[in-house]
């Protein structure tokens, strides 16, 4: 329980029917009233947490005196409530707390002492992969698969479970941690140890902000901040700028939450908002359902924000109801928010920093790609966009013209072949295929024999078609909304394409139930939508193997081919080795993308296909209206449902509860296990920490261009042969079918550090000193052998290391920024890596990078490693560092690259060390280190 000092006198008592909470009342400090909601949440958790030393009452004043004009100065500490995590990003955390237990002990202290302090949950939903689509038995295989490939890491989880308190499991199979935190785990308010507070939550996962739907504040963090909230170690932030978004209208028919979502992800990324809050407000709001606040509070890593957040209303109070919570917790939301001046007034507008408005009604159906989910297309222009960005993926293939096509067509298929083929003047194809219509744009037809026959694959053919991830597979509206669509879609006699994988991963089970209700599952089934997992899949690359004759095709001819999915990432080489464009879309869009099988399709004028009496039928035959959605949606979900769904939520099946689990205060870890090892940052770790020192002599690892994301840096998706990560594996007797993705592996620091900088995407700039411009993938120059050869960016680190020299990564704008992956910020650190030096940083990865003991730096402003001559040759030395050790941060370090003739490169970079808990963690050598030697000590 808190302890505050309370100077403002407001601890006090809320009676709640016949219950009595003691609360820290807002209304006891001066001009809390006119604050943003969202900073609302924020002073009462000073007041409650307030101890003299790290929340004062000048942090507390600061913020009842908040200037909505001001850039952010004042340090804060912030104390989340509790802790939500995933598999992939929470593993290595109880790896981590696992190897604290030991570490205490060797530093003479009490290992069951290391349990997390805030409560935190695990939902383990990232490691479903959809190996099986499109049969009735596809999920009990996937979820058979699932245990076999990740036995020892689920081993790992229940032993964690047993062992440490406040520390929840739900077991795999059950839904998407963003899902099952807005249906089930959030309280919206908190009760513990007879207080009552707001519910904050971070989590280890960037889309953890799909809570701020519900007013709950949090947001994603690395699994490192994570870990250190979990024990108790507060968030350190500046207090933000907030962005007031008013709402006003209503969305028209046809128009569907995601189109609200990318239009407002293309306003705010327009506009500019990383590293504030949004908060949404005015009388459009209560028209706002939950389920589409969910879906923008989502998508806030992808408009670049902390936090993007609605207060508590009466429809908050509703969803809560549906989702089957108790009438005492109904009672206590609104009471407690109505006493704190929480609950939304739509006539009262506080001062916002910056505003933004939407008209609900001007919104109109979009999609967004090929690569990053801001830039927005009208689907009214999605064909010509596509022909425009076809462009940038295939290389030195003219826009195709009749003749061509028929040639090509004519290559494939003889004339004497019985299936052969020859372009109609509109230039359709009476086989089925992608290369529909594709007069004008780069076209490279292949033949390709499939299950269901024969098909001609080409250029932006739809090759995976996924109903995925936690952006919309929460929101009745537009899942029932995409099942009445494949009703009326086979109703009409239209089917998918053959060449198209088909994904259906809701993200809870609830959805499953309101589909049967409805009677629709036997629609998607027709189409191949047959429910494969309940998980991230698609969303994260868990979209398993393409059919290996496409595979094949594609990779065999260079093919350029596409995949359309309702989820809220599509950055290049994410959802599969195979695809090179990827889209976001509505699930209703995504079964028609299906039906379509190609991304050069306009939906206004091209047909989906002919129905039973031979006319054409176009998409707005078959769209369902929004009345019928929203019957659909009352008669086919109840509360039952979710009470249902949620009452054995910890149980997990028969396999769950029979994997073998070990027992004991601290792990027992199996040297051979490939999935599961002891951390390596404790070792030789004394109780108090070396001065930092100043780097000198370091070479230069990678050398990158703009907008690296964490994508490129952490390890994620499949394994490839031949890669190091493989090579390990294949050393420790790892059969190839075995390798899994290596988001399974987290729990492994010697497979991830060596699939640290090797994204098949990423373009390391110093490869172009030999000629090797272009050269994509995890290689460098090695400068420890002779002339500095080509070599794969672990082999090198290993022999910078073992020769001693540090090691420095340069990059340029938005360096670090999508997903918060702990793994890119510890991967870098055991690679060697001592410095990054960029434009720009993405928050979340700047201070992971802090985290574990790396020194994020800056260019000067308006410069950049191209600017000053920089090409990844040179040798650095960086000065000032070491002023550290006096307790003070300098604002700049000086930098000094040394060229192969011996000409010099200077120049002040600075540090971007932005409070003094991050000094505090630098100086111990990163984050746990500094948690662990106070825990002793205490």
């Amino acid at each position: 329980m808190s302890k505050s000092i309370d100077s403002f006198s407001s601890r006090g008592t809320l009676e709640v029917g016949d219950q009595s909470y003691e609360i820290f009342r807002l209304s006891a400090v001066p001009g809390t009233e006119k604050l943003p909601y969202a900073l609302k949440v924020l002073a009462e958790n000073l007041l409650r947490t307030e101890d003299g030393a790290n929340t004062t009452t000048d942090h507390i004043n600061a913020l009842a005196n908040w200037d909505p004009s001001a850039e952010p100065s004042v340090e804060i500490q912030f104390t989340p409530a509790r802790v939500i995590m995933q598999d992939f990003t929470g593993v290595p955390c109880i790896v981590d707390l696992a190897t604290m237990r030991e570490a205490v002990t060797a530093l003479g202290g009490d290992p069951n002492k290391v349990n997390p302090l805030s409560p935190a949950d695990m939902v383990i939903d990232h490691s479903v992969i959809l190996d099986f689509f499109g049969t009735a038995d596809a999920l009990e295989r996937n979820v058979d698969l699932e245990y076999q490939r990740n036995g020892e890491r689920y081993q790992f989880l229940r032993w964690g479970q047993g062992a440490f308190d406040d520390f929840k499991v739900v077991p795999p199979g059950m839904g998407i941690v963003h899902q099952v935190n807005i249906e089930y785990l959030a309280p919206v308010v908190m009760t513990r140890h007879g207080q009552a507070y707001p519910d904050t939550c971070v989590g280890t996962d960037s889309h953890t902000t799909m809570q701020n739907g519900l007013g709950v504040l949090g947001w994603g963090v690395g699994g490192i901040e994570a870990e250190a909230a979990m024990l108790g170690q507060p968030v350190s932030m500046l207090i933000p700028r907030v962005v007031g978004f008013k709402l006003t209208g209503e969305i028209k028919p046809g128009v569907t939450a995601t189109d609200v979502v990318l239009t407002v992800t293309d306003m705010l990324r327009q506009h500019g908002v990383v590293g504030k809050f949004v908060e949404f407000y005015g009388k459009g709001v209560a028209e706002v359902p939950l389920a589409n606040r969910a879906t923008l509070g989502n998508m806030s890593p992808e408009f670049g924000s902390t936090a993007a957040i609605f207060p508590i209303d009466a429809e908050t109070i509703n969803y809560l109801r549906l989702t089957g919570r108790t009438d005492e917790q109904l009672a206590l939301v609104e009471a407690y928010a109505k006493e704190q001046g929480m609950w939304h007034d739509p006539d009262r507008e506080p001062a916002y920093s910056e505003y933004l408005e939407l008209d609900l009604g001007t919104v109109v159906p979009s999609i967004a790609g090929p690569k990053r989910p801001q830039d927005r297309i009208a689907l009214s222009d999605s064909k010509a966009a596509f022909r425009k960005d076809i462009h940038n993926y295939v290389e030195d293939q003219h826009p195709a013209t009749h003749t061509q096509l028929d040639e090509a067509v004519e290559e494939s298929f003889p004339a004497s072949d019985p299936a052969a083929l020859s372009f109609a003047d509109d230039g359709a194809v009476n086989v089925q295929s992608a290369a529909n219509g594709a007069e004008g744009r780069p076209s490279k037809p292949v033949r390709v024999q499939g299950e269901g026959g024969e098909f001609i694959l080409d250029h932006g053919a739809v090759v995976v078609a996924g109903i995925t991830s936690c952006t919309n597979t929460s929101n009745p509206s537009v899942m029932l909304g995409a099942a009445l669509l494949a009703r009326n879609a086979v109703e009409k006699g239209l089917t998918t394409k053959p060449w198209v994988k088909t994904n259906m991963a809701p993200g809870s089970q609830v959805v499953t139930d309101y589909y049967e209700k409805a009677g629709l599952w036997p629609y998607l089934e027709k189409l191949g939508y047959y429910l494969g997992g309940y998980g991230c899949t698609t969303c994260i690359g868990n979209t398993g193997p393409l059919p290996e004759e496409i595979s094949k095709a594609v990779n065999d001819e260079d093919l350029t081919v596409v995949a359309v999915l309702s989820g809220n990432r599509n950055f290049e080489g994410r959802i599969s080795p195979d695809v090179k464009m990827n889209y976001l879309a509505s699930p209703p869009l995504v079964i028609a993308y299906g039906l379509a099988g190609t991304m050069d399709f306009d939906f206004e004028t091209d047909s989906l296909g002919k129905d039973h009496d031979g006319n054409d039928v176009f998409l707005k035959d078959i769209w369902p209206s929004a009345q019928e959605i929203d019957d659909t949606i009352k008669n086919a979900i109840s509360q039952d449902m979710f009470r249902k769904s949620y009452s054995t939520i910890f149980a997990g099946d028969h396999r769950w509860q029979n994997l073998d689990t070990p027992e004991g205060d601290t792990f027992q870890w199996d040297e051979k296990s490939t999935y599961v090892r002891k951390a390596p940052y404790f070792d030789g770790m004394t109780m108090e920490p070396e001065p930092v020192s100043d780097i000198s002599g370091a070479r230069v690892l990678a050398l990158l261009g703009d907008s690296v994301t964490t994508d490129h840096i952490s390890p994620a998706g499949p394994i490839k042969p031949g890669t190091p990560a493989a090579q390990y594996l294949d050393s420790h007797g790892v059969a190839r079918k075995d390798y899994n993705s290596l988001g399974s592996r987290r729990g492994n620091h010697e497979v991830m550090i060596r699939g640290t900088f090797a994204n098949i995407r990423l373009q390391n700039r110093v490869l172009d000193t030999i000629g090797l411009e272009g050269t994509q993938g995890g290689y460098t120059r090695d400068f420890t052998q002779e002339g500095g050869p080509q070599s794969f960016i672990y082999d090198a680190s290993q022999n910078y290391q073992a020769a001693g020299v540090p090691l420095v990564v340069l990059g340029g704008k938005e360096y670090g920024s999508g997903s918060s992956r702990d793994w890119a910020a510890k991967g870098t650190s055991l690679l060697g890596v001592k410095a990054v030096i960029v434009e720009s940083f993405e928050r979340i990865h700047r201070s992971n990078l802090i985290g574990m003991g790396v020194v994020p730096l800056q260019f000067p402003e308006g410069e950049s490693w191209k600017s000053l001559g920089l090409d990844g040759t040179e040798t650095f030395d960086i000065a000032g560092i070491t002023e550290l050790n006096k307790g003070v941060t300098p604002k700049t370090v000086h930098v000094t690259a040394t060229k192969t003739d011996g000409t010099k490169v200077e120049f002040d970079a600075v540090v971007r060390i932005d409070t003094p808990g991050e000094a505090d963690y630098y100086r111990n050598g990163g984050i746990l280190q500094y948690v662990l030697r106070n825990m002793v000590k205490s």
